[in-house]
C-alpha cells in the first residue's frame, strides 16, 4: 500500500471525530525539529493538537539520549500516560534518538508493553502508515533502522512559531566524540542538497518568517562527506557559501547556526560571519573542557591553545562578537588542576553563555566503558564552582548593557508575562518591553534596554526598524 493510501484510510476512519495529538519532545532543537514535522503529518491526517491538560487520542514522545536524565524522564512520562491512554484507548508512539539504541527498544517492549509505536530517527516519514497499523490492524509496530537512513525532503510541518523557524541542513555526525552516543543514533553525516534548503527558506520568508536558525550536529562540515565522495553537484559546497545564499534571500532579518565544531571553523565561514550582517552576533563555539589531555581522551581534535587562538582569530575579524559554549564537567579521569583549565578559559573568553553538563555514561560509548568514573559528589562540586563563576561574569557582563540600544525581532508574548512582547537581542539576551500601539509580533524593532534582571532584560520599545 503506498503512503498516500494509508493516510486515506487514516482520515476515513477519523471522519469528523475531531481527535488529537500530544507531542512531548526531548532535547536539542534536532529534536524541536523533527516534531515539528511529526505535528505536520499528524495535521495531514486530520488530527488537531489537544489543549493542555486534555487527554490526546494519539500521544507522541520524540526521545533524545544525549543525557542519562532524559531516560528517566521519559520512563515517567510513559508511566504517567498508562491509565489515561487504557480511559481513552489512545495510541502511543515512541520515537526519535533513544529508539535507536537496541536495550532502550528491549526495555520499553519489556516493561511498558502497551506501547503501540516505536520509530527511530530514520523512519519518522513512516508514521502515517504506523498509525495505519495501530489503529485499524490493532499491531505493534517497531520501525527502526539501524543505518544512516536516507533524507525524505518535503514532509509536512507545523511549526512552533509563526516568524521564527529552525531549518535542517545535515544530518549525523562523522566525529565520535567518546561520550557523544549521536553518531550511533543519527548516523553519519548527510547533507541535504542546498536548493532544498534555499526552496525551504525562501518559502519560510514569503510566510512572513524572519529569522531562521540552520541546524546540524557540525553545520560548519556541511557538504564535506559529499565533496570527498565526488557527489556534491551544486557550486556550494560549503557552509560558508550556503551562509552567503541564505543571506540573499529578502525578507530574512536574521540568521543563526547550530552547532559548529572548532576544529572545523574554517576562515571562510569567518570572513562570512564578519561580512553579512545578517548572522547573528553571538557565536556558539562548544569547548567541552579546557584541558588538553582531556580533550585528547574526548577526541575532540584541538587543544586549549588551539580554541584559545581561535577564540582570538574571530574576535579579530567579526565585529561585535560574543560567544557562548558548552561545557562537560566530570568527565572520566579528570583531575581538580585539569577542571581548574577549564575555569581559566572561561575566565579568558568571557562567554556571553555556558551550557553546562555534568558528565553521564551513554551505553555504547567508549567513555562508558572507563574504569576511573568521576564520583557524583565531585562531578557536582565541580559543576557548583563552574556555575559560580560563570553567574558572577553574568552580573558583570550585564551592567554594560544598560542604556544600550539593540534592533531585535518582537518573537510573541512573554511566557511569564502575557502583557509584554519578547525578544532577543543579537547577542540573545532575552528582552521583554511593553506593546505600543500600532506594533505586533513579527515587527523589527529599535529598543532599548532599561533593566538588568540577570537572566533577561526590561526595555522600552524606541521605532520599527524599517530596515
Amino acid at each position: 500500500m503506498q503512503e498516500n493510501e494509508f493516510i486515506q484510510k487514516i482520515k476515513e476512519k477519523i471522519g469528523n471525530q475531531n481527535l488529537t495529538y500530544q507531542i512531548t519532545t526531548f532535547g536539542c532543537q534536532l529534536n524541536e525539529n523533527d516534531s515539528e514535522k511529526i505535528a505536520g503529518m499528524l495535521e495531514m491526517l486530520g488530527y488537531q493538537k489537544a489543549n493542555d491538560g486534555q487527554v490526546a487520542d494519539i500521544i507522541v514522545f520524540n526521545t533524545c539520549c544525549v543525557r542519562e536524565n532524559a531516560e528517566e524522564r521519559l520512563f515517567g512520562k510513559i508511566g504517567e500516560v498508562k491509565n489515561l491512554k487504557q480511559e481513552k484507548n489512545s495510541i502511543l508512539a515512541i520515537g526519535g534518538c533513544m529508539m535507536q539504541e537496541q536495550q532502550m527498544v528491549e526495555k520499553i517492549k519489556k516493561s511498558y508493553p502497551y506501547v503501540d509505536i516505536i520509530f527511530g530517527t530514520h523512519t519518522t516519514q513512516n508514521l502515517p502508515e504506523n498509525i495505519y497499523k495501530a489503529m485499524l490492524k490493532n499491531e505493534k509496530v517497531r520501525d527502526i533502522l539501524d543505518i544512516d537512513g536516507e533524507i525524505y525532503e518535503d514532509l509536512p510541518m507545523k511549526r512552533n512559531s509563526d516568524v521564527v523557524a529552525n531549518v535542517t541542513i545535515m544530518y549525523g555526525c562523522n566525529n565520535f566524540c567518546t561520550y557523544c552516543i549521536v553518531p550511533y543514533v543519527r548516523g553519519r553525516e548527510r547533507s541535504r542538497k542546498p536548493e532544498k534548503i534555499l526552496t525551504e527558506i525562501n518559502d519560510l520568508a514569503n510566510q512572513g518568517y524572519k529569522e531562521i536558525t540552520l541546524l546540524g550536529q557540525n553545520v560548519n562540515s556541511y557538504m564535506r562527506t559529499e565533496r570527498e565522495n565526488g557527489t556534491a553537484t551544486s557550486e556550494i559546497d560549503s557552509f560558508a557559501k550556503l551562509l552567503y545564499e541564505v543571506a540573499k534571500i529578502e525578507g530574512i532579518e536574521k540568521i543563526n547556526f547550530i552547532s559548529p565544531h572548532p576544529k572545523d571553523f574554517t576562515d571562510d565561514v569567518i570572513e562570512a560571519i564578519a561580512k553579512l550582517e545578517k548572522i547573528s552576533r553571538i557565536i556558539h563555539l562548544p569547548l567541552q573542557s579546557g584541558n588538553s589531555k582531556v580533550l585528547k581522551e574526548m577526541n575532540r581534535k584541538y587543544t586549549k591553545e588551539q580554541y584559545l587562538e581561535l577564540v582570538d582569530k574571530m574576535i579579530q575579524k567579526i565585529p561585535n562578537l560574543s560567544l557562548s559554549t558548552d561545557i562537560i564537567v566530570g568527565f572520566p579521569g579528570e583531575t581538580d588542576e585539569e577542571f581548574e583549565d577549564t575555569l581559566d578559559v572561561v575566565r579568558k573568553v568571557n562567554f556571553e553563555q555556558i551550557f553546562m553538563f555534568i558528565y553521564s555514561p551513554r551505553e555504547g560509548t567508549i567513555a562508558a566503558q572507563r574504569d576511573d568514573q568521576i564520583s557524583e559528589k565531585i562531578k557536582h562540586q565541580r559543576f557548583d564552582k563552574l556555575k559560580e563563576l560563570y553567574e558572577s561574569k553574568v552580573e558583570e557582563n550585564n551592567e554594560k548593557y544598560i542604556g544600550t540600544i539593540h534592533n531585535l525581532l518582537i518573537e510573541g508574548k512573554s511566557k511569564n508575562d502575557s502583557s509584554m512582547f519578547t525578544g532577543r537581542t543579537d547577542t540573545n539576551k532575552v528582552v521583554i518591553f511593553e506593546p505600543k500601539e500600532g506594533y505586533k509580533i513579527g515587527d523589527m524593532v529599535k529598543i532599548k534596554l532599561t533593566e538588568n534582571h540577570k537572566w533577561y532584560f526590561k526595555a522600552e520599545i524606541i521605532s520599527k526598524n524599517e530596515t
